[in-house]
């Protein structure tokens, strides 16, 4: 009996010792197929080897240990990937950006404005308070705006609809009167421009980018209704202002994600220096 005991107690010994360095082995596999996938620089499949260690193999922890230090790698790579990605397309970027901006005139004042906008030529600034519609710009960080230029009629307006001829539409949010909205009268006529921006702009400039080429109506919403119709120039000049705006807001994300990049990259050089 004691001999049949003391066998079957060896045998229990001996297949702890068979599993646990089977799962040894087992996490030496998955960090050196983490170690694999890292050197084709597939983060992604190395990032998941290697929080498997830590899930299927707790006691691993030399594989833990080493695993960590691979991640930390890993993200190294990822980022200096990223950089990388971001100059490369940054530069093809601002090459669009200097081709587009020939259709803009550029305004900033000194006095009061820490960054200026950017009107489309085709449809100038100054020259729009004689004729009701629509006119747009862009900030220098991207921001789009579209002002609603009522002239002749006080109906004190604060929202605006874009009609195509199949009868879509978009409306801008109300706005207050408030900002950068005023109103103002000469000796023979009054004038209400309106500014939508934000979230008050709801998707007009999109809209009008959109039907470009067909007809279009905006609706001056206050008291009552006055319509209009877009001149190409106005439609056009909306258009440019959203491929700009597009355009910097693609620039301003890259340089973001650059930046973001870098700063992890320096603290995790600090990090080895410690």
């Amino acid at each position: 009996m004691r001999l049949f005991v003391h066998i079957t107690l060896l045998f229990f010994l001996s297949w702890g010792l068979f599993s646990c360095s089977g799962k040894k082995g087992d996490a030496k596999n998955y960090l050196e197929e983490a170690r694999q996938a890292y050197k084709e620089s597939n983060y992604m499949l190395a990032k998941l080897k290697i929080d498997s260690i830590k899930i299927l193999f707790p006691k691993s922890f030399d594989e833990i240990t080493a695993g960590f230090a691979l991640m930390q790698q890993i993200r190294m790579s990822e980022n200096t990937r990223n950089i990388i990605y971001c100059d490369s397309m940054l530069r093809e970027q601002y090459s669009q950006l200097n081709e587009m901006l020939t259709k803009f005139d550029f305004v900033r004042d000194d006095r009061y404005q820490e960054f200026g906008e950017y009107y489309p030529k085709i449809y100038p600034h100054g020259a729009s308070l004689d004729r009701n519609g629509l006119r747009s710009g862009v900030g220098e960080k991207g921001a789009l705006f579209i002002e609603s230029v009522l002239s002749g009629t006080a109906i004190q307006h604060h929202q605006i609809k874009v009609r195509s001829r199949d009868g879509s539409f978009a409306e801008s949010l109300s706005v207050s009167s408030d900002g950068l909205n005023y109103r103002f009268k000469t000796l023979d006529k009054s004038f209400e421009v309106v500014r939508f921006t934000g979230n008050y702009e709801n998707g007009l400039a999109q809209f009008i980018y959109t039907f470009q080429n067909e007809p279009l109506t905006v609706e001056f919403i206050g008291k009552r209704t006055i319509s209009a119709s877009l001149s190409n120039a106005a439609k056009q000049g909306i258009a440019y202002s959203f491929e700009l705006s597009t355009l910097l807001l693609n620039i301003e994300q890259l340089k973001f994600e650059k930046e973001k990049s870098e700063t992890l990259i320096r603290y995790l050089e600090s990090k080895n220096k410690t």
